[in-house]
């Protein structure tokens, strides 16, 4: 590798991490604002999109452990949001399932959510931002596999 082209990677790894970080600590600020994490929010989010689901199927979506999710899940089932019921499949399963106040809440905050990103992301035009998924997709996927080839 030359100078110029680890400088290049330097810098687009720098610029990344930064607009990563200040665009995550608007979504924390915005979902913090009703007394939730921002993986909570997304346990929460996922639940209402997608419905009841199994915990490791949760773990997959919001990118947690499995040690963390039982913790993030049992804070939703204290703060009511969430309630746990068996799988009629497998007794050792349970299912995450939004209670009445978690689905009202969710309802009553995703499309304010959803606004202030649509604002946020809005800095980029509609082709920037379909070519900065793209880009990004590819750069995350191209990592994964150098991972996968590194254990």
């Amino acid at each position: 590798m030359t100078e110029a082209e680890t400088a290049r990677a330097l810098k687009l790894w720098v610029v990344l991490a930064r607009a990563c970080a200040a665009v995550a600590r608007g979504i924390e600020a915005d979902i913090a604002r009703h007394g939730l994490t921002t993986t909570e929010f997304g346990i929460i989010e996922a639940l209402h999109h997608k419905g009841p689901l199994l915990l490791g199927d949760i773990q997959r979506k919001v990118l947690v452990t499995s040690g963390g999710i039982t913790y993030l899940v049992d804070r939703l089932v204290a703060k009511g949001l969430v309630t746990r019921e068996p799988s009629p499949h497998d007794r050792r399963a349970r299912y995450a399932v939004l209670t009445p106040a978690g689905k009202q809440l969710i309802e009553s905050i995703f499309p304010e959510h959803a606004e202030f990103l649509t604002r946020t992301m809005a800095t980029l035009s509609a082709q920037e931002q379909s070519q900065a998924t793209t880009m990004l997709r590819k750069l995350g996927l191209a990592a994964a596999a150098q991972e996968g080839d590194e254990r």
